[in-house]
C-alpha cells in the first residue's frame, strides 16, 4: 500500500513536472527573456566593476594631487 502511493505520488511529480518543463521551453516569450537576461547580465555586471573601479582610480589620483599640494611639513 506504502509503495503504490509513493508510486502515485513519484508519477503525479513527473507529469506535472513534463508538463511544466513543455510550457515553458515551448513559450517563446519566456524562452526570448531567458535568451536576453542571459546574453546582457555578465555585460552588466561588468560595467558595474569597471565603474567601481575607475571611481576608485579617480579618488586616488585627485587624493595623491592633493597632497602634492599640500604637502607635510617637516618640523
Amino acid at each position: 500500500m506504502y509503495y503504490q502511493s509513493q508510486l502515485a505520488n513519484h508519477i503525479t511529480f513527473l507529469l506535472i513536472k513534463n508538463t511544466l518543463l513543455d510550457m515553458t521551453i515551448n513559450n517563446p516569450i519566456f524562452i526570448f527573456a531567458v535568451i536576453t537576461v542571459v546574453w546582457f547580465m555578465p555585460g552588466i555586471i561588468l560595467r558595474r566593476f569597471k565603474e567601481k573601479k575607475q571611481i576608485k582610480k579617480k579618488k586616488k589620483m585627485q587624493s595623491d594631487a592633493i597632497q602634492k599640494l599640500y604637502p607635510k611639513s617637516r618640523d
